[in-house]
């Protein structure tokens, strides 16, 4: 033991003067001397003897120093590494270029400019933004101008604390497998750094750089315009909105899009409208959050008598909307699973409306495997197809384009996590064309006399409630959530025996994406791709009732997923067997308090 923990000691030192040989920012050089000298062992193990995974996620974590963290450092290491694989599988990078473009966070713009220095100093031509830019800006871009690659330096909807490396690849959606190997393997070969590596003073006036703005606030607007259905309408309809950009990026944008879609301008919480990386209102800037991140925007909505509040995430790729009942007064913030309802069928009737003779043969709807099944009903009633995916939108860009290539037409995407791609406009999730949309249809069922938490209603009782109940758990503790799925595995003491019964409801199948075990199928091997980099347990009962636990590829979350088909049930007694049911799981497997989870903030 005592020959392993010198062993490991002086990996820790020699791994710490390789850090200070390659840092020249004074700032994370003293964080480092700090903690060398205060002997803080375990942060510095925490911090030097491993590293930050590049994977389909790209990169997100705190920012600090240390290989595992976000900064200067793993940032330029990564860009050289991103470069280099350019270079080997697409030579013609050098003709078609790179994206660059990055949020308001802390270290953004800077990590933008290393990551444009990097290509420039391989002849890589750069579209890099001259200003902060949404998310979906930088995969359009990738789209629209036929680049090889696109960069995007934001930590989306994380803490302030946080930041993060997104990559497109050359179609216009997110990496993924086996690419991010592959890419990762570049960086550790293109680690070392030298003076060039640190310079970024000509990246602006470099030959090579462009900057893109003005082409993609024109194009991304004509083709959105496609989306528009009534616009003369819109100009009449009284009502409005007030629009929170949770100290993001998005108000540029959607202003241009309200205007677009033909509405009078939206009301902003000011508060809120410009970028302000210490995000100083909110305890997450995360919409999700419901009441701690809307209360803000929900307070202007009251003062002004306006009963809708659309919210961007602050890179704006996602959008969410709480709506005043007219009747009742109170306020109902939506859920992603309602919203991609709302939406689904929003994007069905408008096709139709413009393609009033199309069968829907050769349209398709995709969400992934942890969102609501609506679509796939409302496909399979209406005559179009539906697409289940593995979670997040790297799949269902992806796949998306797939069906493209086949001559398919793509009407909507969505992920219950509030991420909503609209047609082909991007090939990711798109916080800005969903909001347009989302405020045609308001107004749409305005001129009808009806809210959107009516319409919801109505389509559950043309199509079947599709009921559904998620959060999260945090737990940053790797081994707790190691031996919770675990748990889960070998359920009666043995391995591979799953739980059967939960308060006397059966488990009819059990799919662990994780393990690659699926009783569903006649080979208990699953059809959705497997990978043990995460840990996903699906459990299907036999009352309807489906709840998937997966961990974050973000966040130290466990989360939950359920949704109850209520077939010959009311409302409120599928709500019933539906919360019965998850608290019996949740307790049972998760086990909140024993394993000391933090629940979600309401």
């Amino acid at each position: 033991m005592m020959a392993e923990a010198r062993e490991k000691a002086l990996l820790l030192n020699s791994k710490i003067e390789e850090w200070m040989l390659l840092d020249r920012n004074e700032t994370t050089r003293a964080e480092v001397h700090k903690l060398v000298t205060d002997g803080n062992a375990s942060e510095l193990e925490k911090r030097f003897l491993q590293r930050i995974a590049f994977g389909t996620a790209g990169l997100r974590a705190k920012m600090a120093a240390g290989f595992t963290m976000m900064n200067d450092v793993v940032v330029i290491q990564t860009a050289q590494g991103l470069s280099s694989y350019l270079l080997k599988v697409l030579p013609e990078v050098k003709q078609k270029g790179v994206v660059v473009g990055f949020d308001g966070r802390h270290n953004s713009n800077r990590w933008g400019h290393f990551t444009a220095a990097a290509m420039l100093r391989k002849d890589i031509p750069v579209h890099l933004f001259a200003d902060v830019v949404p998310t979906p800006y930088v995969a359009f871009a990738v789209k629209h101008l036929n680049a090889c690659c696109g960069v995007v330096v934001t930590a989306s909807h994380n803490p302030k604390d946080d930041n993060g490396y997104k990559v497109y690849w050359n179609r216009g959606a997110q990496i993924v497998p086996p690419l991010d190997e592959a890419i990762s393997e570049h960086i550790i070969a293109n680690c070392q750094l030298d003076d060039a590596s640190w310079d970024i003073s000509k990246v602006l006036s470099h030959p090579l750089r462009m900057d893109p703005t003005a082409d993609i606030d024109k194009a991304y607007f004509a083709e959105l315009s496609s989306y528009v259905h009534y616009k003369e309408q819109n100009s009449t309809t009284d009502i409005q909105m007030v629009y929170t950009a949770l100290h993001g990026v998005g108000w540029r944008c959607v202003q241009m899009a309200v205007e677009l879609f033909g509405f009078k301008p939206c009301i902003p919480v000011k508060e809120q409208a410009d970028p302000d990386p210490d995000f100083p209102t909110v305890p997450f800037p995360n919409p999700e959050e419901g009441k701690s991140a809307l209360s803000l925007a929900m307070k202007t909505a009251e003062e002004n008598n306006v009963q809708l509040v659309i919210a961007n995430d602050p890179d704006a790729d996602r959008m969410c909307f709480a709506e005043k009942n007219a009747s009742s007064g109170e306020w109902k913030i939506f859920n992603g699973n309602e919203i991609g309802t709302l939406l689904c069928w929003w994007c069905w009737h408008c096709f139709k409306l413009k393609n009033p003779e199309e069968t829907g043969q050769s349209v398709y709807t995709l969400s992934s495997t942890v969102s609501s099944k609506i679509c796939r009903t409302i496909a399979e009633t209406e005559g179009f197809n539906f697409v289940e995916t593995l979670t997040g939108f790297k799949w269902m860009g992806n796949k998306a384009i797939d069906l493209e290539e086949q001559g398919k037409t793509i009407l909507f995407s969505f992920e219950e996590a509030i991420g909503f791609m609209v047609g082909n406009l991007n090939y990711d999730k798109d916080g800005i064309s969903a909001l347009g949309m989302l405020y045609e249809l308001a107004a749409y069922l305005h001129r009808e006399g009806k809210q959107l938490h009516e319409q919801l209603g109505i389509i559950f009782e043309k199509y079947g409630h599709h009921i559904s109940l998620n959060s999260y758990y945090f737990c940053h503790d790797k081994e707790t959530i190691l031996k919770i799925f675990e748990r889960m595995r070998s359920f009666d003491g043995e391995p591979s025996t799953y739980p059967k019964e939960f308060g006397g409801v059966k488990v009819k199948y059990v799919r662990d994406l994780t393990a690659g075990y699926d009783n569903e199928q006649p080979d208990n091997n699953p059809i959705l791709p497997v990978s043990s980099a995460s840990q996903m347990i699906t459990l299907t009962f036999d009352n309807n009732v489906v709840m998937t636990i997966r961990t974050s590829g973000t966040e130290p979350k466990i989360k939950y997923y359920s949704e109850i088909q209520g077939k010959g049930l009311s409302e409120e007694e599928a709500k019933d067997v539906l919360t019965n049911l998850v608290h019996a799981v949740v307790e049972e497997l998760l086990q909140p308090e024993i394993n000391q989870l933090i629940p979600k903030s309401e």
